[in-house]
């Protein structure tokens, strides 16, 4: 997988988790909503390089 790409999408997978942990801690769930979909957002495109990689080889 890219580094750059591969960086970026673990980073929003991070992102995702920590707006879903402030949700918890404070009672949002709409914060909490929007943390999971993110984190849903970027496992979908490591997955998706992921298998671009494996065709690659």
């Amino acid at each position: 997988m890219a580094g750059g790409k591969k960086a970026k999408n673990m980073a929003q997978t991070a992102k995702g988790k920590a707006k879903e942990t402030t949700g918890k801690a404070t009672g949002n769930e709409s914060l909490e909503a929007k943390g999971r979909a993110e984190q849903m957002k970027g496992d979908a495109k490591q997955t998706v390089q992921k298998a671009k990689d494996t065709l690659k080889h």
